[in-house]
């Protein structure tokens, strides 16, 4: 017998009743000069305008609501460079409990002072010589915190899903949808979620040029660890795929595009001039990829997730201003 897939289309669809009324309805925008630019009929996906600024919150709020009361009474723990530990200190505060989060030391400030606003505890650590996984589960066991992880957990990823089922509702059929990755959880959500409405759709996953671990996992057929990124695409600076959700990109995304950081700027900047949004570096990414070129034979109707606008006014006026 095969092995039961660890999110279903059932899973988004049971996630999307849980957020309804909780997270925002994100709006889907387009623009003439994009869609001449690439050469195909383009539709953005903003989640730069969900709650906590990023599509984090729709995973993290699933999770979170699933806990039982006595977990949710104990607090919860997660780690995080910075969306996802907005995500989580917000769920935390909407469900009534606590959270404590391990952040890098070089997060964005604007992102640890939001995290700390919504509450939450802030733990340190250097991304670059420690585990985060291994220091955040040994703080969850030691203060008796349930764990919500970033990316590698099946209530996470069908909460991301959510993005891209909306995103269908509002547009129909899709010849491509082009999503950023990090962990995965977005790609991954995402590809259950538009395969099983559009069979034929292909999910064309974005990295950073130097974080390519996803792009090179799925080429060689199992996880692959790179060293940790130095990219401005800081939610995107990971070492290595998640488990479940390189197995359900394995079996469902297409191909991974990447780009350099100044494909990036050029796509923040872009999405500033002509869409009139703010995106932050990992936000842009899959943006870059289309209008640098990197997505082969462009489709004629294409979905884009703009993953996140949490960038602060004095970093974003140095990329762009450079």
């Amino acid at each position: 017998m095969a092995a039961a897939e660890p999110v279903t289309f059932d899973d988004v669809r049971d996630a999307a009743a849980r957020l309804a009324g909780v997270s925002h309805r994100t709006p889907v925008l387009t623009s003439r000069t994009l869609d001449a630019r690439v050469g195909a009929e383009v539709f953005v996906k903003c989640e730069n305008f969900q709650r906590v600024g990023a599509f984090k919150f729709r995973g993290a709020y699933n999770a979170a609501s699933r806990l039982s009361p006595e977990q949710r009474a104990k607090g919860i723990a997660a780690y995080s460079s910075g969306n996802h530990a907005q995500a989580v200190a917000l769920a935390a505060r909407e469900l009534g409990t606590t959270a404590v989060i391990l952040m890098p030391e070089d997060a964005p400030r604007a992102k640890r002072e939001a995290t700390a606003g919504y509450g939450a505890e802030i733990v340190t650590y250097d991304r670059y010589t420690e585990d985060r996984a291994a220091l955040g589960g040994a703080l969850a066991h030691d203060r008796g915190l349930a764990l919500v992880p970033p990316y590698d957990h099946p209530h996470v990823i069908a909460g991301q899903g959510t993005a891209a089922l909306e995103l269908l509702e509002d547009t129909g059929p899709l010849d491509a949808l082009v999503v950023p990755v990090g962990g995965g959880g977005l790609i991954a959500g995402s590809a259950v979620t538009a395969t099983a409405l559009y069979p034929a759709v292909r999910v064309i996953g974005v990295e950073p040029e130097a974080g390519d671990d996803t792009k090179r996992s799925l080429a060689a057929g199992e996880r692959v660890t790179v060293p940790v990124p130095r990219t401005i695409a800081d939610g995107q600076a990971l070492p290595t795929p998640g488990e479940i959700t390189f197995a359900v990109n394995r079996r469902l995304v297409d191909a991974i595009a990447l780009v350099t950081d100044d494909e990036i700027v050029h796509a923040m900047r872009f999405a500033f001039e002509r869409l009139k949004i703010v995106l932050e570096p990992s936000g842009a990414t899959a943006l870059a990829a289309l209008l640098a070129g990197r997505v082969e034979n462009p489709p004629r109707r294409i979905g884009v997730i703009a993953s996140g606008g949490n960038v602060d006014a004095a970093r974003f006026g140095t990329l762009l201003g450079g």
